[in-house]
């Protein structure tokens, strides 16, 4: 299980060692070249955090925070700019952004501001062996297999499917995910679950349009039901 991280950088050069860097920390990492394509990566894949330049073509670093905001995703986002006056600031944070950085910077205080924003919302999942049909979760070691392959979570994908197997068979609404999972009060980010848990039936399930584990309770939240859950503590 590793952090995945969304890089939206026009500057080749930059977005390339940036690559290079976070990857070397262990973490997973996805690039897009413009506000365009970074817009839609973070709009429709789970990631545990974006990067994101101000100055991009197409789409703005803040125009792609707001529209992110607007459709209800919470996930973390780190500004990069060369400006360095403070009002830009203030329009990045007021438009949702977790925090900022002004270019030129060192990349260890980037590194060291990643890992405080991704520590913002841990979630207790707990230890142990689940199975449930062919799907075995390792909480202990972050892992998940599928038929004995190795299936990629994210962290918050693998920190979500631990708090609802920890609830089985019990309806868990949104508003408490948020707050659970992702450190939220608020339930305006509610298609940050609804995301989340359409990227973990395609990978726990054959049909993700016919949900075997995680069923949609209407207006409320979701419920794991996942009937031949053994566990096994290790």
């Amino acid at each position: 299980m590793n952090e995945n991280i969304l890089v939206v950088e026009d500057e080749q050069a930059l977005r390339q060692a940036l690559g290079v860097r976070l990857r070397s920390e262990g973490y997973v990492v996805d690039t897009a070249e413009d506000g365009h394509v970074g817009l839609e990566k973070a709009t429709n894949h789970p990631f545990d955090l974006i990067i994101l330049d101000v100055m991009l073509p197409y789409h703005s670093g803040l125009d792609v925070c707001r529209s992110i905001r607007q459709m209800g995703l919470a996930t973390p986002i780190l500004m990069l700019t060369v400006k360095d006056q403070t009002i830009d600031k203030v329009v990045g944070l007021k438009l949702g952004a977790d925090d900022y950085m002004t270019k030129p910077f060192d990349a260890a205080e980037l590194i060291a501001r990643i890992e405080v924003l991704l520590r913002r919302a841990p979630a207790h999942t707990g230890h142990g062996v689940h199975q449930f049909g062919s799907i075995v979760v390792d909480v202990s070691r972050g892992e998940v297999t599928r038929d004995g392959k190795l299936v990629y979570f994210t962290r918050r994908e693998f920190q979500l499917l631990c708090y609802l197997m920890e609830r089985v068979g019990s309806t868990v609404p949104r508003t408490e995910l948020l707050r659970s999972v992702w450190g939220y009060d608020s339930d305006a980010f509610t298609r940050t679950v609804d995301t989340h848990i359409a990227s973990l039936r395609q990978k726990l399930g054959e049909d993700p349009k016919r949900p075997e584990y995680i069923h949609t309770i209407s207006g409320v939240g979701y419920k794991f039901v996942g009937a031949t859950l053994r566990r096994q503590n290790v």
